[in-house]
């Protein structure tokens, strides 16, 4: 029976090229829609490592001031924030703050292994103000203030990256690839691990990250403040902290936003994209689907006297409905072939450095949607077909 459908349709290939060339795009569509979605849907179930609730994010442009100056006022601005009863702690934090979009990005190398990694710069509060846990170790603390000490805290995916279950805090790691061409590496002792730190939010990939300590004048560039408020606090304590904060900087630019909002916003442009493509892929299968009811259709108006001949020779409704189906899951496999021979390429060639697992996940998931789709788009007209009666059929010839 597989066999003879499978030759059936063979032989009208040239009759339905069109169809088949729809199924085809389709499930290309459908595979890199499903691939971004299941990407995004593993990314969120990973924790996202701090707090944003009640934290608002203070970013200064204080018009090519000098570094010594800037460092300066930032610590005086800091200690003034913490002096207002509804602040609960303030932290200092570098240009690339969380659900900023900025990124300070850097090679470290532990040994002769080296990865991308995130890099964070912060002082003594970040933990504190973003509820951030340490799952090993500790904190930055006076001590890491001298200059001579180069100390660093990592997150969980460096951790497994260079150590996996093994020791972390005391290892040195540093800045740079295995081959490290500008001299002798500085290393960076391990002093605390912390848990993930998804910057960008929870759609983020779950990448690893080295947090370190500002000293000095390298605190100018720590041009963030975030702000911990406590619950309820409204906008008229926002007008009093920028009106007092603008006295102090004398005329630098100050820019207010909640986090919150700022999440928001990193989760429209997640969602926006896939919106769009889901739409494409819709109306796609849209026409797909109303291109395989018509043929379908079609195909029961010419073949009425075959449907009449099976039906007198004891073919039973399910059997004359079961062959229109297959039919149609045949056209369905001879476009989703061709899909596959493209799909499989992207996990075997690791295009975008996606894992192997999202890319099967979503041909699977694809594959099932253009099955389910077709199978659907044939239950009425096959159903149609198995009521024919054959003296009627037969009549008509």
């Amino acid at each position: 029976m597989l066999q003879h459908l499978f030759r059936l349709m063979w032989n009208k290939k040239r009759a339905h090229t069109l169809l088949i060339v729809e199924i085809l795009a389709s499930f290309l569509v459908l595979f890199g829609v499903t691939s971004l979605i299941v990407y995004n849907l593993r990314n969120y179930t990973q924790p996202i490592g701090f707090d944003y609730q009640n934290v608002w994010t203070i970013d200064f442009n204080a018009r090519d001031q000098p570094d010594s100056l800037v460092a300066d006022m930032m610590q005086r601005i800091k200690e003034r924030a913490r002096t207002y009863p509804q602040v609960e702690s303030v932290t200092l934090f570098g240009s690339n703050a969380p659900y900023s979009m900025n990124t300070h990005n850097s090679n470290v190398t532990y040994d002769k292994t080296s990865t991308m990694t995130h890099i964070f710069t912060s002082d003594f509060d970040m933990p504190r103000t973003l509820n951030v846990p340490l799952l090993e170790g500790r904190w930055f603390d006076k001590s890491d203030e001298l200059k001579d000490v180069r100390t660093v805290v990592i997150n969980q995916p460096l951790r497994q990256k260079f150590f996996g279950d093994g020791q972390a805090l005391g290892k040195l790691i540093y800045f740079g690839g295995p081959d490290n061409k500008d001299g002798k590496p500085e290393y960076l002792k391990v002093i605390g691990v912390t848990g993930n730190f998804k910057s960008h939010g929870e759609y983020q990939e779950n990448i690893a990250g080295v947090f370190q300590l500002s000293k000095g004048e390298s605190r100018a560039h720590q041009r963030t403040m975030l702000v911990k408020v406590k619950p309820g606090t409204d906008a008229s304590f926002e007008a009093q902290l920028t009106r007092d904060l603008g006295t102090m900087t004398q005329g630098w630019n100050i820019d207010v936003s909640y986090m919150e909002n700022q999440r928001k916003n990193a989760h429209k442009l997640t969602l926006v994209p896939i919106i769009i493509f889901l739409v494409v892929s819709g109306f796609l299968l849209i026409n797909v689907a109303l291109g395989l009811f018509g043929i379908l259709n079609l195909n029961i108006a010419k073949r009425r006297s075959e449907i009449g001949l099976r039906r007198a020779l004891g073919a039973t409704e399910s059997g004359i409905s079961t062959q229109f189906v297959g039919e149609i899951w045949v056209l369905a496999t001879f476009g989703l072939l061709i899909g596959l021979l493209f799909a499989i390429q992207f996990p075997l060639m690791n295009v975008f450095d996606l894992e192997a697992g999202i890319y099967i996940t979503a041909i699977a998931i694809s594959v099932v949607v253009i099955y389910l789709i077709v199978t659907l788009c044939a239950l009425y007209p096959s159903r149609q077909a198995a009521t024919i009666q054959p003296a009627m059929a037969l009549h008509e010839e």
